[in-house]
């Protein structure tokens, strides 16, 4: 089972499957499966998603078709990896990806017939999202690039097989947590 989580910077994605990698038994992060041209932040080194491109690379991987789709996002690219995508759709595990709306659209025709795909879409108030963005560290103009990307991704929204606002973590993991059970129950 492959299972996407997207909504806006700051939503919380990476806090809620770092809190269901805790509790759900082979539930994993598909690791190094992204690359990107944006600069690590601090948080990054916890995680192992993403590979850390330059323009040029990135650029060649395109060039190269290393990458089953990709996207310019504030600034940068995102792109997923098409080895690594395979390699989810041919196991057993539940992978889980953070990646935006664009990525979700083109998941949903890449796992089409080859495995069950769940997407999830995390929301929360703007101004919520305002205060997560400056007290993880980014600069004015940056949050004000990602609230307004925030107004974009939440107009997709109804393209998600679950939407959660985060606003209490325990209840939004739970729910999220049943909701994969109910799935998979109904495979």
């Amino acid at each position: 089972m492959f299972i996407v989580f997207s909504g806006p910077s700051g939503s919380g994605k990476n806090t809620i499957i770092n809190e269901l990698q805790k509790r759900r038994k082979n539930f994993y992060v598909l690791t190094k499966s992204t690359g990107t041209t944006r600069a690590p932040r601090e948080s990054d080194k916890e995680n192992d998603t993403y590979v850390y491109m330059t323009k040029e690379e990135f650029e060649q991987g395109i060039k190269d078709g290393i990458f089953y789709e990709y996207e310019n996002v504030h600034g940068n690219y995102y792109g997923t990896f098409l080895k690594r995508l395979e390699f989810a759709a041919e196991s057993e595990e539940e992978y889980v990806r953070d990646i935006d709306v664009n990525g979700n659209a083109s998941l949903k025709k890449f796992f089409a017939g080859k495995c069950k795909m769940l997407s999830v879409f995390i929301d929360v108030p703007q101004d919520v999202l305002r205060k997560r963005l400056a007290k993880r560290g980014d600069d004015p103009a940056d949050i004000e690039k990602r609230i307004s990307r925030g107004a974009y991704e939440r107009s997709r929204k109804d393209e998600y097989d679950l939407v959660v606002d985060n606003i209490d973590l325990e209840t939004t993991v739970q729910t999220i947590s049943d909701f994969i059970d109910k799935a998979k129950a109904t495979k």
